[in-house]
């Protein structure tokens, strides 16, 4: 097990536990370290007053976890004094927060019947709504989904809370998912269209929103894009940098899933606040994902530059910021 601290200029640093069978400590270092350094970005561009970091545990999440690892685990993290504050992310579960609780209390994600959050994924996807729209204004001179067509791609948590909200404001919405047994049953619920997960982001539709897996915007399925929009939760949509100058090169806008993917870490940290976590202030504080993501936008026309980089910029200047006044003489 790892943990990584990338950055506290803003506070501790915040981040979740994934757990992963890495074929080696390297690998597993590696991607504590993009992971980490993506956490400092997501928070600083937020507004939170936290800094970034990840931890991750070598072994498979469905064979290897037992109480005593998490346990473990949070006997570690609680040695660091509150320097790492953490919550669930890949292979890891609501239930092993409650275990790691248990040793430390910097564990931030909990069941809501023990003061904390509850599923993340209601939080996030309100997130890529407020993202959705922010996009839409710029593109279409309005925020309303009403009539937009909508490809959703991967309805797992986040995705499927995310057609709700898309539906419920009236858009039309299209799915795909590799797992059927998700799409035929969101589909027996509700007005869904539904394609192949292959066809899905060569639709001709207003917004593309990945919600799988990572690098689907690359040199092969930029060119395929029909979208005019592209805006989801999936991490790392981005192959490359080169994929986001590819992506303003063909006239598509493009919310970087650091900025709109932030309102589970939102959601989560919220449980620190005096009184412990309110849902409405919490709910109040993800719609602030529409602002930032206009701010990303106006950097990135006010600079020239795609709005992958746009988002960097808005993260670097306000830990530059921050970073100054702390170097001030008290």
């Amino acid at each position: 097990m790892d943990v990584l601290c990338h950055d506290t200029t803003l506070g501790p640093a915040a981040g979740g536990i994934r757990m992963w069978p890495y074929q080696n400590e390297y690998e597993a270092i590696q991607d504590a370290v993009r992971l980490a350094r993506g956490m400092t970005y997501k928070n600083a561009a937020a507004g939170l007053p936290f800094g970034g970091g990840k931890c991750v545990i070598i072994g498979d999440p469905q064979k290897d976890k037992t109480e005593g690892l998490l346990r473990a685990m949070g006997r570690f993290i609680h040695r660091l004094g509150g320097l790492f504050l953490t919550g669930i992310d890949v292979g890891t579960t609501l239930q092993d927060m409650v275990l790691m609780r248990l040793e430390t209390p910097y564990v931030v994600t909990l069941p809501e019947s023990l003061g904390g959050p509850g599923n993340s994924a209601v939080a996030t996807s309100f997130g890529i709504f407020q993202g959705i729209r922010a996009c839409l204004k710029e593109v279409f001179g309005s925020p309303l989904p009403q009539g937009r067509n909508i490809a959703v791609q991967g309805i797992g948590a986040v995705g499927n809370e995310l057609v709700k909200y898309l539906l419920d404001a009236g858009a039309v919405v299209t799915i795909a998912d590799i797992d059927q047994h998700k799409v035929d049953a969101l589909a027996s619920e509700y007005k869904v269209n539904v394609v192949p997960p292959e066809k899905i982001h060569t639709l001709d539709v207003d917004v593309y929103s990945p919600c799988a897996m990572g690098a689907v915007l690359n040199e092969h399925t930029i060119p395929e894009l029909g979208c005019k929009i592209v805006c989801g939760s999936a991490n790392n949509q981005l192959a490359t940098e080169q994929d986001g100058d590819r992506l303003a090169q063909r006239g598509i806008l493009y919310a970087p899933d650091y900025i709109v993917s932030a309102g589970g870490v939102i959601s989560g940290l919220d449980s620190l606040q005096p009184g412990g976590f309110n849902r409405q202030r919490s709910i109040e504080t993800v719609s602030h994902i529409y602002r930032t993501m206009g701010n990303v936008i106006a950097i990135s026309k006010e600079q020239g530059i795609p709005t992958y980089r746009a988002a960097d910029v808005l993260a670097e200047q306000r830990i530059a910021t921050i970073r100054q006044v702390k170097s001030l003489a008290m």
